[in-house]
């Protein structure tokens, strides 16, 4: 029979902090550390209101475009088309967007923001301008912001 393992280290091993340099090092693990945090704090903020990131991007970039095809919102934000449809579905059931047939191509739906899909807008808006505040003030400022979001771009 083989001895059981022990599932955590004692004595001095316990003691001694763990090992990250292989791990925090790594731009990719960083940027997904840094994506992680900022969601969290997002679902936090947005907990009551029942609202995704996806979720907002999507409300934003309609109410920025109306009358845009699911096609080219889904394309731009880069979901695929099944999971863009059922994103859509739940906006729609919620009251807040709805799905008008193209009127170039009677195969698309156009999406537009319901007078309610505003109003929720405006208020998860606001919420997230004070969200981008607290987020821009961690970073150490406006000029940090721009900086990051120039070196984010390098890699898009």
């Amino acid at each position: 029979m083989s001895r059981a393992r022990k599932s955590s280290p004692s004595g001095p091993e316990a003691d001694a902090a763990l090992k990250t340099d292989a791990t925090t090092s790594i731009v990719g693990y960083r940027l997904r550390r840094a994506q992680l945090s900022v969601f969290q704090k997002f679902i936090a903020v947005f907990e009551e209101l029942k609202l995704r990131p996806a979720d907002y991007s999507v409300l934003v970039l309609i109410d920025d475009n109306p009358g845009r095809k699911q096609t080219e919102i889904a394309e731009v934000l880069g979901i695929k088309r099944a999971n863009f449809v059922t994103l859509v579905h739940g906006l729609e059931q919620r009251g807040l967007v709805e799905r008008i047939p193209s009127l170039e191509d009677k195969r698309a739906n156009a999406l537009h923001l319901t007078t309610a899909g505003q109003n929720f807008l405006r208020l998860a808006k606001s919420r997230h301008r004070a969200l981008e505040d607290e987020i821009v003030t961690q970073l150490g400022g406006t000029e940090a912001r721009a900086l990051l979001l120039a070196l984010l771009d390098r890699l898009i």
